[in-house]
């Protein structure tokens, strides 16, 4: 009997240890449970050699970067938005495989100098999704950024051919490769077209974290009688300005003028212990909305991979900063927004090469 009574005993004790057994393990797994992931969405980016704080290219995407991951409640880093900055070419494989293993969503390579390592790293990681700027690369994990500078260029170049007083006008490249010439060429047809009598300088300094080239191309075209520079160098452009501002500091009375790029850089030129400005006007290249565009689309489920997607006046993705309205007259914007409409309207092609240009 009391054999029976311990047997009986023991199966009771059996039964509630695989039921509490049982319980203990569905409390565990809950945690494990993604319940709630899908709503989650992280994005970052890798710099070119520009660097995030060189007031063009790289600081305008990190703007729009920033924008998404604040307005979408995120944070700054792992499983939030963040970027990378490189300090070489050698560095955008490894940065972009860094933010694979951290496992973001979206990856951004920014800059046409990130074509290949974007092309390498895409086919190795056939199940992450990329984008890059200023470049296509034909992978169907890969959204192409593309802007039509040209027609941005072409307005700032009016502006320059009609603010000149010496009828001397400078071009300032970082790398002479085809991006670079979009600018180029789409700058001196617009200073043609509306001063035939002008005369534009080219130099590409070769590099776009050379702010000591520009400087040193910059006081070269300004003895000349050179009075007005547009640059499209990133970095090496802050030494334009710099050469600028030294200059006007010296002759308060110098009419030197410097067009920015990539965003407005009315504050780059500034003039110590002045109100004054040396920025004649800006090319804005919209890079932040299309950052912030494609990282929306992206987080909606509506990733354009393997597309090439292009920003230009029509899509308001290039235009002229506002702040060129402190420095340029009324009939000159008059006249910069009657050549905008015939660009939209397609009566005025503008040249994307020297070819094109002659």
């Amino acid at each position: 009997m009391k054999k029976k009574r311990f047997g009986l005993s023991m199966s009771l004790l059996l039964t509630a240890g695989l039921i509490l057994g049982g319980c203990g393990q569905q409390g565990q797994e809950e945690p494990k449970t993604d319940e709630g992931k899908a709503s989650e969405f992280s994005v970052a980016m890798v710099t070119d050699v520009g660097g995030i704080d060189d007031k063009s290219f790289n600081q305008s995407a990190w703007e729009g970067l920033q924008k998404f991951g604040e307005e979408n409640g995120l944070k700054k880093g792992k499983g939030g938005y963040d970027y990378l900055q490189s300090q070489s070419d050698a560095d955008y494989a490894t940065n972009l495989n860094k933010l694979v293993r951290n496992d973001f969503d979206l990856i951004f390579g920014i800059g046409f100098l990130m074509t290949d390592a974007i092309t390498e790293i895409a086919e190795q990681k056939p199940d992450n999704k990329f984008a890059i700027v200023d470049s296509v690369v034909e992978k169907p994990n890969v959204a192409s950024i593309t802007f039509k500078e040209h027609e941005g260029s072409f307005l700032v170049g009016v502006v320059a051919g009609l603010m000149t007083k010496t009828n001397k006008i400078g071009f300032v490249g970082g790398m002479e490769i085809p991006l670079i010439e979009k600018f180029e060429s789409g700058f001196i047809a617009g200073v043609k077209a509306v001063n035939p009598n002008a005369t534009v300088e080219v130099q590409y300094a070769g590099a776009f974290d050379k702010a000591d080239k520009g400087k040193a191309i910059a006081s070269s075209m300004y003895a000349s009688g050179i009075d007005v520079i547009y640059h499209a160098a990133g970095a090496t452009g802050n030494g334009v300005f710099s050469e600028a501002i030294d200059l006007k500091k010296q002759d308060p009375n110098k009419e030197i003028w410097v067009i920015g790029v990539d965003r407005d850089q009315y504050e780059e030129g500034k003039v110590p212990g002045t109100d004054k400005s040396v920025t004649l006007t800006s090319m804005v290249k919209r890079v932040d909305v299309a950052v912030y565009d494609l990282a929306t689309k992206t987080k909606n489920g509506n990733f354009p991979g393997g597309q090439a997607v292009e920003y230009g006046l029509k899509e308001d993705g290039v235009g002229i900063a506002p702040t060129t309205k402190n420095n340029v007259p009324e009939d000159v914007l008059k006249q910069v927004d009657e050549w905008k409409q015939k660009i939209i309207n397609g009566e005025v092609k503008v040249p994307t090469t020297r070819a094109e240009l002659k």
